[in-house]
């Protein structure tokens, strides 16, 4: 019957799962988590830098949220809320083991703004080399100041609009704008000759992690429940 129940509301709006899980439906949470899973999980590693940190952010993000659903009121989209909790979450985590944001020691690049790592048609030696080239964007990615590593994992890999990247990080859309375009100037240094295309295959959340998310934060739910 549960699984019944999320099939049929897979076909519900972000805003129609929340109101329904406000209203006592708190299956259908678990559909707003596959839903947003692997955004998150990107969010996170990209401030983290760390698979397992990211994936303890995302928990302690999805139980935020569920805590607060109530509260949610549809100014900005249900995924830029979620967005929001998971980045500033993951934002405390970095803060609490004493890392620095490396932004000041970056010097501001030349070069266009044009969007990169988008092609079309790979070649079959591109296409031999996937994992190879998969490795090498995420280790370039990974060097990137926190600030501008983000903005590149929104906007690029989870190809988000400028202003719900600005909205779920609480920055101006300029800010945005700038921050990517420092970002290009660097990474094109190394990979704008190489990498085509390749950004929406890197940081995969793969089924496992997504299953053990669901079933953590839905245990601690549950523990909530009953504590009442």
């Amino acid at each position: 019957m549960a699984s019944d129940t999320l099939i049929a509301g897979s076909a519900f709006s972000d805003e129609q799962i929340v109101e329904r899980v406000v209203a006592g439906e708190t299956a259908l949470f678990e559909i707003l988590m596959r839903r947003y899973n692997q955004r998150l999980y990107r969010v996170a590693r990209s401030v983290l830098k760390d698979d397992d940190e990211a994936e303890d952010v995302m928990q302690e993000a999805y139980f935020r949220a569920y805590q607060h659903l109530g509260q949610f009121e549809g100014r900005a989209s249900f995924s830029t809320w979620l967005i929001r909790i998971a980045f500033h979450e993951a934002l405390a985590r970095k803060k609490r083991r004493g890392r620095h944001d490396e932004l000041d020691a970056i010097e501001e690049s030349k070069g266009d703004s044009t969007m990169i790592l988008k092609s079309g048609n790979p070649g079959p030696e591109e296409d031999l080399a996937q994992s190879e080239l998969r490795g090498l964007l995420e280790n370039a990615i990974a060097g990137l100041p926190e600030a501008f590593r983000t903005v590149v994992v929104m906007r690029e890999i989870e190809e988000m609009n400028i202003a719900d990247t600005a909205a779920a990080l609480g920055l101006s859309e300029s800010l945005v704008k700038t921050r990517l375009h420092r970002a290009h100037a660097i990474l094109r240094k190394d990979l704008h000759s190489r990498a085509r295309g390749r950004l929406t295959e890197i940081y995969t959340f793969h089924a496992v992690r997504c299953d053990r998310v669901v079933k953590a934060v839905f245990s601690r739910i549950e523990s909530q429940s009953h504590g009442r």
